[in-house]
């Protein structure tokens, strides 16, 4: 993934919005209703490595939807706009190892996951599933908001 994430788009997508956006994926992932998803996607979120992380994957999914001759700037005008006319139609992401891996991390943000899972996902193999999970959340959020 790109390891710089366009200065604009977490005020674009703050914390809050992407609770709300993401409840979806956590709700049908962890068997919990959307507004316990959203509460508990604010609470991890609120950790900066998180929100950092979950900003990663949007870019990462940004710059592989941007066509050759987007600016970056209207993209990221694109996606603002789309927000306020598509965000209650953000589905689940699709329940992959991936998107497993990244709700298992924002769980264990606030303590809802057993330690041993940081291990796991520490490893090798667990950090390169929670990144393909990262571009996988963020290539579901801007197909439904950009139709990309």
């Amino acid at each position: 993934m790109p390891d710089e994430t366009p200065r604009r788009l977490p005020h674009i997508l703050p914390r809050a919005t992407l609770a709300r956006l993401l409840a979806p994926t956590y709700a049908a992932s962890v068997g919990v209703a959307e507004e316990v998803a959203q509460e508990r996607l604010e609470r991890s979120l609120a950790h900066a490595e998180a929100l950092e992380a979950i900003h990663r994957g949007v870019a990462a999914a940004l710059g592989e939807a941007r066509g050759p001759r987007t600016k970056e700037d209207a993209q990221l005008d694109r996606l603002s706009a789309a927000l306020v006319a598509r965000a209650g139609r953000v589905r689940a992401a699709a329940p992959t190892p991936g998107v497993s891996a990244v709700m298992v991390w924002l769980n264990l943000a606030i303590g809802l996951a057993p330690e041993s899972m940081r291990e796991t996902l520490a490893a090798p193999r667990g950090a390169a599933l929670l990144e393909a999970g990262l571009r996988e959340v963020g290539a579901r959020l801007v197909r439904d908001l950009l139709g990309a």
